[in-house]
This record gives structure tokens, sequence and C-alpha cells, in this order.
């Protein structure tokens, strides 16, 4: 199945992003990690709806997939500006889901 490797790639991100968002809930300065968290979210968002449409045989989904890859790309900038190891480790999946993301488009 050509998206097999996306949807792990998206499965990862999802579990990343929602775990570094609730981890900075819990960081002393919860202010400087407002971005983090939105930008955690709107990428589980993404990635979460891509994952769905994947599953099924609906065609389209290319524009989606672009948009994915940015996001993705956006939330691992974001997070690697943190050091916290969950910011890290999220940053990691979120660019291994946006190559997935480039690869499924070439």
């Amino acid at each position: 199945m050509k998206n097999e490797k996306l949807i792990h790639a998206l499965g990862n991100c999802i579990n990343h992003c929602n775990y570094c968002a609730d981890a900075c809930l819990d960081e002393e300065n919860v202010k400087m990690m407002v971005n983090c968290i939105r930008t955690d979210k709107v990428c589980a968002e993404v990635c979460s709806t891509l994952n769905q449409l994947l599953a099924t045989n609906f065609k389209d989904v290319d524009d989606l997939v672009k948009y994915c890859a940015k996001v993705c790309d956006a939330c691992a900038k974001e997070c690697s500006q943190h050091e916290a190891k969950h910011c890290q480790d999220c940053a990691e999946a979120c660019r291994k889901c946006a190559d997935e993301c480039r690869a499924y488009l070439a």
C-alpha cells in the first residue's frame, strides 16, 4: 500500500505532538511554551485528518498532504527551539512526517 509508511509517520507525529503539548503545560514557564502548545495541537489535528483520509480509498489528498508537510515543518521548527526532551522528540517526529509527506507526493 502506497500510504502505509505515511500512515505510520502520521500516527507517530500525532502521538508526539499530543504528548509534547501536554508536557509543555507542566513546564515551569508555561507562557514561554504557548506557541509550542498551539503548534503541537494544530499539527496533531492536521495529521489526524490526513490519517483518516488515507485509510479510505479517497484519492484527492495531495493538497492536504502538502499542507500537512508545511504544518509538520512549522511544528518541528517551533519544537526544536526548546531544550525539553519532549520538544526535541516531537521535532524529530514532525520532521520524519514531513519527509514522508514529500515522499508520498514524489
